[in-house]
């Protein structure tokens, strides 16, 4: 519990050391499942953001105490609270990534979103909220990561490359391949060989979605010997 004074404007500096400490500890509990994960917001990210934010929710609450009584003066510990929300965001932001094919990092940049809140919360002094949404996170980030890999992202997205020529009809096959496999073809792009101008050839990219029991070499193997096709990739 913090150290109650007479004074709800100060702050020992025990009491301060110990929200310091307890947002490190908390943040850095979240970060190392991000850490684990190989994520770009790791374990010293998320316990500068949870610091950062800790030290500047006291510093909203506590650091302009000597002019709590001048007549003119407005002290609202809420102002440098909502600057911090706007910031991560900023910083959130950098984690996301879109490939062309999916988009990535948004969970990353949710944790760090948290990872604040719970820093704000403990400079507050609200230690029972923040360490409950601690537990909360990690159980989201790691247990519902191992229940949605199981049960709901049963389907991966890739990208299918295939050279072929230009007037074969092995499209059809191609087509007919997939949906044997139960490949299901969320977008179909054609364009002109660059690389082999001249022979006839054309370039299709298939962006599908693979069954989880599908592997790559085999699908590629089977493409690649249907007539016509001259190449495969997947990326």
């Amino acid at each position: 519990m913090p150290i109650v004074t007479d004074n709800p404007w100060s702050i020992s500096e025990l009491d301060i050391l110990i929200r310091l400490v307890l947002a490190v500890v908390l943040g850095g509990s979240i970060g190392l499942e991000r850490e684990q994960s190989n994520h770009a917001a790791g374990l010293r990210t998320n316990i500068l953001v949870c610091l950062g934010s800790c030290l500047l929710m006291l510093l909203s609450i506590y650091g302009f105490a000597a002019f709590v009584d001048e007549p003119n003066v407005r002290v609202d510990p809420a102002r440098l609270a909502a600057a911090v929300i706007t910031g991560v965001g900023f910083l959130g932001a950098g984690t996301i990534l879109f490939t062309g094919k999916s988009i990535t990092g948004l969970t990353t940049a949710a944790s760090l979103w948290v990872v604040s809140a719970i820093g704000l919360a403990v400079g507050a002094g609200f230690y029972f909220a923040s360490v409950s949404v601690t537990v909360i996170a990690l159980l989201v980030l790691y247990a519902f990561n191992k229940l949605e890999k199981k049960f709901i992202a049963a389907r991966s997205e890739k990208l299918l490359i295939i050279r072929l020529d230009e007037r074969s009809a092995v499209l059809g096959k191609i087509h007919a391949l997939l949906t044997e496999r139960q490949i299901a073809v969320r977008k179909m792009v054609i364009e002109e060989d660059g690389e082999a101008a001249g022979l006839g050839q054309i370039k299709l990219h298939f962006y599908v979605r693979l069954p989880k029991s599908e592997a790559d070499l085999p699908l590629l193997d089977s493409l690649k010997r249907l007539e016509g096709v001259h190449a495969v990739s997947s990326e």
